[in-house]
C-alpha cells in the first residue's frame, strides 16, 4: 500500500490537468486495492457533487450523474465529511440508484470526502461486487489520497476551470489571504531564487537557434565545472563517490535529455525554464521507480540540474532584470532585499506565495503603501511572468490575464480607492481627537529612509518604531558602527523634534541574515531578538553607540528592546546602555541618556507588565508576535493564517492587562504592531487607555478619519460590548457593525456593501 500510495502521487502531481489526474486516481485506485469501481465526484457550482472520473461504472455516466449533500451515499459522505463504509450499499436508507452507472451489480462501498481548508471539494469511493466491510487500512490509504487530491482540485477550482493554468488562460483567479490592503494592476515579474528548479519563470524568446547555442554554452560550463571539482575532490573520495561526477557527466553528454530541452526550445520558450521542465520530468520518473537504488537517484538528477540551472543564470546574469511601469512582483517567498531590488517608482504590488499578512515582508510593504497578497499557496507563479496581473489586496484574490469586463471593474475600484485616500489626506493638518476632543496621537511605524517623507505629508507626531534591522538586511554583512550612525542620524533629523523610537537589532525568526545564519527548527521560539544581542554584546554595543552618537545635539532618541521575557534580560540590557552612554560621555560627547522602554510581544512579559514597567521608562506592545505566542499560531504559515487573529479575546484581554499595568506605574504605554493601523482595533485600543498608536504611514489618514467620527465614549461602550464576546468572529462581527453604525468607511463602498 505505501508503495502504491507514493507512486499514485507522483503520478498524480505530475499529471498534465485535473481530468488526466482524476484519470489516474481512479484506475490506480482500483489496481491497489483489487476494486471492481473507483469514482471520483466533484463539487460544482450549485453544490451538487458531480461524477468526473470513474474506472468500473459506465463512462457516459461521467458529467450526467450528480447527487445534492441530501441525496444518496455520495451526498451522505459530503455532507458528514467523514468517510462512509458499507457491507451492504443497498440496505442503507441513504442508497439511491442510477440506471445509467450500471452499479447494481455492486454491493459494498467506501466513500471519503476530499477537503480542503475545512470545504469538501468532491467524494471519491470505491465498490466491490461481494459483501465485504472495507478494512481500516484500506480506508486509510483513500484517506490519504484524497487529502493528496485535495491541493490539486482546489488549485483547479482557483483557475476557474479543471484544466492547468497557461499563459493563454484568461480571468485566472487564486485565492490567497488580504496582506496590504488596496488594488493594483501592472505587469507580473516572477522572482526567481538563484538555481530554484520549481521557481524558474515561464518566458520566451525570439531567437531560437541563439537560445539553443547559448544552452549548448551553458552546458559546456557546467561540464568543465563539474570536471575540475572531480579533480580537485579526486584525492578524498572513494571510488563510489568519485563515480557520481562520472555520472553527472554521463547525463551532460545523453543526447535524448538534451534533445529534449532543444525540442522546447524550439517552441520559443527559453532555456532556463526548459532545462527546469525536463529535469523535473526526469527526477519524477526515477522517484516513481521501484528499485531503491534507482529511486535515490532522483536527487542526483535535481543537483545536476541545479549546477546548469545555475550556469544558466550566470551566463545570463549580465542582463539586467528589467522591471516595467507598475511591476507585480511575484514569488514563492519575498524578501526585504528583494524588495529592494525593484524601483520604488516602479513597484505597484506584490504576491507571496509563502508567509501571510503579518509576515516581515507584509509588514515593510504596508509601510510602503503597496497592494498584497500573500499566501496564494495554489499559485503556479513561474506561469505568470509577463502577464497582466490584478492584485486585490481587499479579498486576497490574484487574477491573471483578465478580460476587459474584469479590467474595467478593478480600474472603477482603484478610481474609488483613490478618491477614498484623498478624502482622508484633506484630514492631515487636523488634529488627531475624538468629537469630544480625546487626543490620541499617531506615530509611525518606519525601517526605510524612502518612508520619511511619506510619514511627514500624512502627519505623523513621531516614530514609535523604526526597524533597525532594515539596514542590516539589505547588506552583504554588519553595518560598522560608523555606517549605523549615518543611517539613525538621517531618520532622527528628518523627523526632529518628534521622537524617534529605535528598536535594537531583532533578527531571527522570520528575519534571517545572510551573513548570520541562524538555523532552527522553530525559529519563533529559538535565538531571536534580544537573544541574539545580548549573546553578542559587541554587535548589541556597537549599534547603541551608534544609535546615542546620531542623537547628539537632537536629545529626540528612544530605545526600544524587542522579545523582552525576563527581568534579568531587560536589566542585562540596561547595563551594556549605560555602558555605552559612559563610554561616549567619556568620549567628550554631550548627550542626554535616552528614555530606554521595553517590546511586550511574548506572553511572560504580559504577566510581567506591572515589573517590566516599573524599570523601564515606556511600554510599547508588538501586537503582531504577541499575537502569535498567544494563540500559537506562526504566523507565516499560510496553513493556518485563519487562525491569527489579533480580534480574540485572549487577545484582547491582554492588551487591557498591560495598559493598566503600565498606568498603575506611572509608565507611558503604546502600541505599534498592525493593529494600531486597522481602523477597527484603533477604536478598540484607544478605548483601552493606550497612549500612543503607532502604524504603517500608509494608514494614518485612514486611523486619524475613524478617530475624529466618534466620541471617547462610544469606543468605551464598544470595547466593552467587544471584550466579553467569545471568539473573533463575534468581535469583527461587532466593530464592523459599529464602523458601519458610525458611518465609516475602511474600503471602497463597492467592497462594503
Amino acid at each position: 500500500m505505501l508503495d502504491s500510495l507514493r507512486i499514485i502521487t507522483q503520478e498524480v502531481n505530475s499529471a498534465p490537468s485535473l481530468s488526466e489526474a482524476m484519470q489516474v486516481v481512479v484506475s490506480r485506485i482500483s489496481d491497489a486495492m483489487d476494486v471492481k469501481v473507483c469514482s471520483l465526484y466533484l463539487r460544482d457550482e450549485r453544490n451538487h457533487y458531480v461524477l468526473r472520473a470513474t474506472q468500473g461504472l459506465n463512462v457516459d455516466a461521467i458529467g450526467q450523474v450528480s447527487m445534492t449533500p441530501n441525496e444518496g451515499l455520495v451526498g451522505y459522505v459530503a455532507k458528514r465529511g467523514e468517510p462512509i463504509n458499507l457491507e451492504n450499499a443497498e440496505a442503507h436508507s441513504r442508497y439511491l440508484y442510477f440506471a445509467e452507472t450500471g452499479e447494481e451489480k455492486y454491493a459494498s462501498f467506501l466513500g471519503v470526502p476530499i477537503i480542503h481548508q475545512k470545504e469538501v471539494l468532491g467524494v471519491l469511493a470505491v465498490q466491490q461486487s461481494q459483501r465485504r466491510r472495507f478494512d481500516e487500512s484500506e480506508e486509510a490509504f483513500l484517506l490519504t489520497l484524497s487529502a493528496q487530491l485535495s491541493g490539486i482540485i482546489a488549485h483547479a477550482e482557483a483557475t476557474g476551470g479543471l484544466e492547468q493554468y497557461t499563459q493563454e488562460t484568461t480571468d485566472a483567479r487564486f485565492k490567497g489571504m488580504p496582506g496590504v490592503l488596496g488594488i493594483a494592476i501592472g505587469t507580473a515579474v516572477v522572482y526567481s531564487p538563484a538555481a530554484d528548479l520549481l521557481s524558474v519563470p515561464f518566458q520566451r524568446t525570439d531567437d531560437v537557434e541563439s537560445e539553443g547555442r547559448f544552452f549548448h554554452e551553458s552546458l559546456g560550463v557546467a561540464r568543465k565545472e563539474i570536471q575540475e571539482l572531480g579533480k580537485k575532490l579526486k584525492d578524498r573520495l572513494t571510488t563510489e563517490e568519485q563515480a557520481l561526477f562520472d555520472a553527472y557527466l554521463a547525463m551532460l553528454d545523453d543526447a535524448s535529455m538534451t534533445r529534449e530541452v532543444i525540442d522546447i526550445i524550439n517552441k520559443g520558450i527559453a532555456a532556463p525554464y526548459a532545462w527546469s521542465q525536463v529535469i523535473l520530468k526526469h527526477a519524477q520518473t526515477f522517484s516513481t521507480m521501484h528499485d531503491p537504488y534507482l529511486r535515490e537517484r532522483s536527487a542526483d538528477v535535481r543537483d545536476l540540474g541545479r549546477r546548469v540551472l545555475s550556469c544558466l543564470q550566470q551566463q545570463s546574469a549580465q542582463q539586467e532584470p528589467e522591471y516595467p511601469d507598475n511591476t507585480i512582483l511575484i514569488g514563492e517567498e519575498l524578501t526585504a532585499s528583494v524588495l529592494g531590488e525593484v524601483p520604488p517608482n516602479k513597484l505597484a504590488g506584490l504576491v507571496s506565495v509563502q508567509g501571510s499578512a503579518s509576515s516581515h515582508i507584509a509588514i515593510l510593504a504596508k509601510t510602503m503603501g503597496i497592494p498584497t497578497v500573500m499566501g496564494a499557496v495554489d499559485l503556479p507563479f513561474t506561469q505568470f511572468d509577463g502577464s497582466v496581473t490584478i492584485v486585490d489586496g481587499y479579498r486576497g484574490n490574484v487574477y491573471v490575464n483578465p478580460s476587459d469586463d474584469v479590467l474595467d471593474e478593478f480600474q472603477a475600484l482603484v478610481r474609488e480607492d483613490q478618491e477614498m485616500f484623498r478624502t482622508y489626506e484633506s484630514l492631515r493638518d487636523l488634529p488627531c481627537e475624538t468629537l469630544d476632543n480625546h487626543r490620541v496621537p499617531l506615530w509611525v511605524n518606519t525601517g526605510l529612509m524612502a518612508d520619511v517623507t511619506r510619514s511627514i505629508e500624512r502627519g505623523a507626531e513621531g516614530v514609535g518604531l523604526y526597524r533597525t534591522e532594515v539596514p542590516f538586511l539589505l547588506r552583504d554583512s554588519f553595518p560598522t558602527e560608523a555606517e549605523q550612525l549615518v543611517i539613525y542620524r538621517e531618520q532622527l533629523e528628518a523627523f526632529a523634534p518628534h521622537a524617534v523610537t529605535m528598536r535594537t537589532l531583532d533578527v531571527g525568526g522570520d528575519k534571517p541574515l545572510s551573513y548570520f545564519p541562524i538555523k532552527e527548527a522553530n525559529p519563533f521560539l529559538g535565538w531571536r531578538g534580544i537573544r541574539v544581542t545580548l549573546d553578542h554584546p559587541e554587535i548589541f554595543l556597537a549599534q547603541i553607540r551608534a544609535m546615542m552618537r546620531a542623537s547628539e545635539g537632537l536629545d529626540n532618541l528612544r530605545i526600544m528592546l524587542p522579545m523582552i521575557s525576563s527581568i534579568p534580560e531587560l536589566e542585562e540590557a540596561q547595563a551594556l546602555i549605560h555602558r555605552g552612554y559612559n563610554e561616549l560621555i567619556e568620549e567628550g560627547l554631550s548627550i542626554e541618556m535616552p528614555p530606554v522602554g521595553v517590546m511586550i510581544e511574548v506572553p511572560a512579559a504580559v504577566y510581567q507588565s506591572k515589573e517590566i514597567a516599573a524599570r523601564s521608562d515606556f511600554l510599547s506592545v508588538g501586537s503582531n508576535d504577541l499575537t502569535q505566542y498567544l494563540l500559537a499560531v506562526d504566523r507565516n504559515n499560510a496553513q493556518v493564517a485563519d487562525l491569527f487573529n489579533s480580534y480574540h479575546p485572549s487577545v484582547l484581554q491582554a492588551l487591557q492587562q498591560v495598559v493598566l499595568a503600565a498606568h498603575s506605574q506611572g509608565t507611558p504605554v503604546s502600541i505599534c504592531g498592525e493593529m494600531a493601523g486597522d481602523p477597527g482595533s484603533a477604536i478598540l485600543l484607544m478605548a483601552m487607555g493606550f497612549d500612543v498608536l503607532s502604524m504603517n504611514s500608509t494608514n494614518l489618514p485612514k486611523v486619524k478619519s475613524v478617530i475624529r467620527a466618534i466620541t471617547l465614549e462610544q469606543a468605551e461602550e464598544l470595547l466593552e460590548n467587544a471584550i466579553n464576546l467569545p471568539d473573533a468572529e463575534s468581535v469583527t462581527n461587532c466593530v464592523d457593525t459599529a464602523l458601519r453604525r458610525f458611518g465609516i468607511l475602511s474600503r471602497p463602498r463597492s467592497l462594503v456593501f
